[in-house]
């Protein structure tokens, strides 16, 4: 719907998501099926939508030649805060110069 994920579906059932620019995979499921994926569908970011959605990041239906209908959810990917990022390297680049300053004494 939003146009960051791409669903996939293959000849022998199997379901993918992945990152549209990128193409990396996010999520498979290795014959989800019995057999052929017929249509793919994302779940609308919309109020009802939400709902279905919980704390997932997206949801994938899947419908097969085998007349079943799949939910795939996309759990919500973990990233680091910046200002933690930030942190770190602050920390990092201080950790460097007192271990110079150690290893060379009057280095500064």
């Amino acid at each position: 719907d939003s146009g960051t994920f791409l669903g996939l579906g293959t000849v022998t059932g199997s379901v993918a998501i992945h990152i549209a620019f990128s193409l990396q995979r996010l999520y498979y499921v290795k014959e989800a099926h019995g057999i052929v994926v017929t249509d793919l569908a994302f779940v609308p970011e919309s109020q009802s939508g939400q709902e279905l959605l919980g704390g997932h990041e997206a949801a994938l239906l899947s419908v097969a030649v085998d007349s079943r209908c799949k939910l795939h959810l996309l759990p919500t990917r973990r990233s680091l805060p910046v200002w933690l990022l930030l942190l770190l390297c602050a920390g990092l680049i201080v950790a460097t110069i007192l271990l110079l300053q150690l290893a060379f004494p009057g280095f500064l």
